[in-house]
């Protein structure tokens, strides 16, 4: 069995919710960032690869690039109604990241709201890097 630790776990604040993800890479820690915003959005489990979209986004450094880019996953969730069921993070070059989204459009029975995000802010933002793993923790404005 597989003891390594969760890719995300959910942080407690009184106006705010946020959370901690991981990756050994920065392309798998953007990815398991983006699997953590959506799942306080919606259930994503039954998400199915049906469809292709490609997103982008850029930042004038890492945190602002991490901020631009769950915004972008924000946009293409609730505005244009997507579940991705998974995301292909690439890194064409330092402040800017490119992904291949394959999901499905949102389906309310088959993918239940849990919660209404605004925005990914500033607040306690955190990234860095512990021993050989990336981390970040992350809140959104509901």
């Amino acid at each position: 069995m597989d003891e390594s630790p969760p890719v995300f776990e959910l942080l407690d604040h009184p106006a705010d919710i946020g959370f901690r993800a991981r990756g050994a890479t920065l392309e798998e820690l953007f990815a398991n960032c983006a699997h953590a915003l959506i799942s306080i959005i919606l259930d994503p489990a039954s998400a199915t690869a049906t469809e292709q979209w490609r997103m982008e986004a850029e930042g004038s450094d890492l945190e602002s690039l991490l901020v631009n880019w769950l915004n972008e996953v924000l946009y293409y969730v609730d505005t244009k109604r997507l579940v991705f069921a998974s995301l292909a993070i690439e890194f064409p070059e330092l402040l800017r990241v490119r992904c291949t989204a394959r999901g499905e459009r949102r389906d309310p029975a088959k993918h239940p709201v849990r919660l209404s995000v605004k925005a990914v802010t500033y607040h306690q933002l955190v990234i860095s890097k512990e021993q050989d793993r990336w981390m970040a923790e992350v809140y959104v404005d509901v």
